[in-house]
């Protein structure tokens, strides 16, 4: 079959697929089996069964319940007026700020808005919070005047520790600046009806309360109330945005053909080369849309990454040659058409003509994310459909939630964490292993001369082709960090030609925590911590967010422990900024 929106290379010009330019080049053996794919999904009617919600279509559980994303749009479109009405209301009583607390899918699609749309002049800046990292939370505090400042506690469950905690500290703080009896109007809730989070907001007195749908899960949740609360606080005009999703949702509908359907021909590409082993999707996407990746991250990590099979994302990765890939690269180029890097157009054209496969998506400006929101939502569910998972739930997140709980409820008990012995020092770093993966993976012997070095030279010799480098790192979320954080990830690559990833603790523990516990046995991790010299108190709570940050990581750690993965964790004592210098130069010696 023939499909006008996939191409082998290097033929095959822009190919518009049901109004949105998509244009998928693949190499002939890959395009015969999307082409196969498609042809499948054409004769067993599966679009229509995705559209009737047919869990056979996955796993046969709850997948049905699960899918009211498929049809919000026309329900939030109902409520725009509503939304404009509070955005304009905000305005007239000089609200200069807005301060999201959220995490995963109550934060990524909110990131994306504000860092795509910036500020609309006359409305409040949109900042978005979704860490436990003293340094962290100091310093979105530090940007806004509480005394103006409205804060969105967006919670699905209502019981999740991050928003639950960064709300009962903002609260004391907003209490303290315009009284506790006034403290209510400058917060606003969203989450799901009759969960925690909606019992407190009523009684504390919230300005409003706005409900999610409990039939859709977060990381599908953004053109629900859980992103349209914030880009009308934003100033983004919610109807023109909702309108583009529509309109994508009308193209991916039953009505049209398979080759038509710009969501089922992305999903066969993603499901059909994941399981072939291209499963590292590596997103490139115009500065203008470059916050998108994120979004993407969760979205596919947690939709796909279990049962041992699933997709890696690999986000804001620096471009490089094709000689420095590996053979299990799906590239995707988010191409803005009125802000492009001439350097990534460049560099994709490269790949294209050097055999790569590459999805090309053309967007045109910032309210074109409600048409990608909705392409993305239908391509997951159709990969997963490909790649034989449950798409919508996420099993192993849960593990490091309890493993975290058990730590902080044993400092509430005893008022410290378990005492920890590095396997070795040097100068402002520590190494820490579990002791089989030390004795096994690091070649360290009981008495043995190990240096940093060496023991990461050892970590970095395990990756194989196929495999995925990835660094957890549990500090502050910024831009010296992130810059320190591409140089090594560039190191990796470049020495291993291999997929190299970035998570910023917590919040990818909400994220790509999912497929890194519960995908492919692929990763090897390099968890990195620092020191927190200025601590903040949890009101109400015996320990800290410093205290919170470091049972975090530790449980992460001891659940990729459980699992078997092989994952060495370095602590940065000191300044974090200096320390990560430190380890990006030990990096190198160990890789070259």
């Amino acid at each position: 079959m023939s499909s006008p929106g996939v191409h082998g290379p290097p033929t095959g010009g822009n190919v518009r697929i049901a109004r949105q330019e998509q244009r998928v080049s693949l190499a002939p053996d890959l395009l015969a089996a999307v082409a196969a794919t498609l042809e499948e999904w054409q004769a067993a009617g599966k679009i229509g069964r995705l559209w009737a919600r047919d869990p056979t279509l996955w796993t046969d559980g709850d997948e049905a319940r699960w899918l009211g994303w498929l049809d919000v749009v026309p329900r939030q479109l109902e409520q725009a007026p509503a939304l404009a009405g509070l955005a304009s209301e905000l305005g007239r009583e000089g609200f200069t700020d807005a301060l999201l607390l959220g995490m995963g899918g109550s934060s990524l699609g909110p990131e994306v808005l504000e860092r795509t749309f910036g500020r609309v002049p006359g409305r409040p800046r949109l900042h978005v919070l979704d860490s436990t990292d003293p340094a962290q939370v100091r310093s979105f505090e530090s940007r806004v005047d509480l005394a103006r400042t409205l804060v969105v506690v967006s919670s699905k469950s209502g019981s999740t520790l991050e928003p639950n905690i960064l709300k009962a500290y903002f609260w004391e703080r907003v209490s303290r600046v315009v009284k506790p009896e006034n403290a209510g109007a400058h917060f606003v809730a969203i989450t799901d009806p009759d969960s925690q989070l909606h019992r407190e907001a009523a009684g504390q007195g919230f300005r409003r309360i706005f409900f999610g749908e409990p039939g859709i899960g977060g990381r599908y949740s953004v053109l629900s109330a859980f992103g349209m609360v914030p880009a009308a606080i934003l100033g983004v005009d919610v109807a023109r945005l909702l309108a583009g999703a529509e309109e994508m949702a009308a193209a991916c509908a039953p009505s049209e053909t398979v080759e038509r359907n710009p969501g089922v021909v992305l999903g066969a590409v993603l499901g059909t080369l994941g399981r072939a082993g291209l499963n590292k999707v590596t997103i490139v996407a115009s500065p203008p849309v470059v916050a998108l990746g994120a979004w993407l991250e969760q979205l596919l990590a947690e939709s796909t990454g279990k049962s041992g099979r699933g997709l890696v994302p690999v986000d804001r990765e620096p471009l490089g040659g094709p000689d420095v890939y590996g053979s299990d690269r799906l590239f995707v180029y988010v191409r803005h058409t009125c802000g492009v890097d001439g350097t990534q157009d460049e560099a994709v054209e490269a790949l294209r003509q050097a055999g790569r496969p590459v999805v090309e998506i053309a967007v045109d400006d910032a309210y074109d994310l409600g048409r990608e929101f909705f392409r993305w939502e239908i391509a997951t569910a159709v990969a997963g459909s490909i790649l034989g998972i449950h798409p919508f739930d996420q099993p192993d997140v849960e593990a490091s939630k309890v493993a975290t709980r058990e730590l902080t409820d044993a400092y509430e008990r005893t008022g410290s964490l378990p005492l920890e012995t590095p396997l070795l020092e040097e100068d402002s770093l520590a190494l820490f292993a579990d002791a089989s993966y030390a004795a096994s993976g690091l070649g360290m012997a009981a008495g043995g001369d190990a240096t940093l070095a060496r023991c990461l030279r050892a970590h970095l010799a395990g990756l194989t082709p196929g495999d995925y480098f990835a660094v957890l790192a549990y500090i502050e979320m910024n831009e010296a960090h992130e810059s320190e954080l591409k140089q090594l990830r560039r190191i990796v690559r470049d020495t291993r030609r291999v997929a190299t990833c970035v998570g910023f603790g917590p919040r990818f523990l909400h994220s790509t925590g999912q497929v890194y516990k519960g995908g492919p046995d692929t990763g090897v991790f390099l968890q990195v911590t620092c020191d927190d010299p200025v601590d903040l108190p949890v009101p109400g709570r015996s320990y800290t967010f410093g205290v919170v940050k470091a049972a975090q990581a530790r449980g992460d750690f001891a659940v990729l422990v459980e699992r078997g993965r092989r994952a060495l964790r370095v602590h940065l004592k000191g300044d974090a900024t200096e320390g990560l210098r430190a380890l990006t130069r030990v990096v190198a010696t160990a890789a070259a």
